[in-house]
């Protein structure tokens, strides 16, 4: 594989992960397994959802290698494959949250004007 076919396909990859992770139950699981491995129960009660919904993001999750597992008896424990993950987690939340912002600041200096016309 050059290298024109070896970025293009790490284009690809990306956009397959991103997409993976355009889930909000799946970012929610990914900063709760970025505070440590936790069971499939663990993170069925935190987030307050079935757990055939747990296990059906898990198994996405763990097929695209963002998670990985540990079996301990009949249990089976789940991480954060590549802590890389979790940080382009948390730059992604923190820019979500400054357009949050910057958009709640807009509105509060238009709302002045708007009442200062009536």
């Amino acid at each position: 594989m050059n290298r024109d076919e070896l970025r293009k396909e790490a284009y690809k990859l990306h956009a397959r992960v991103c997409s993976i992770m355009a889930n909000p139950k799946r970012l929610e699981m990914i900063e709760l397994l970025s505070e440590g491995e936790k069971s499939v129960e663990a993170l069925t009660q935190a987030m307050n959802i079935p757990k055939a919904n747990v296990s059906q993001h898990l198994a996405m999750l763990r097929h695209h290698n963002i998670v990985v597992t540990r079996k301990e008896g009949l249990r089976v424990f789940y991480k954060i494959a590549n802590p890389k993950v979790t940080q382009a987690c948390r730059l992604m939340r923190e820019v979500t949250l400054e357009q949050l912002n910057a958009g709640k600041q807009a509105i509060a200096a238009v709302r002045p004007a708007k009442n200062a016309r009536r």
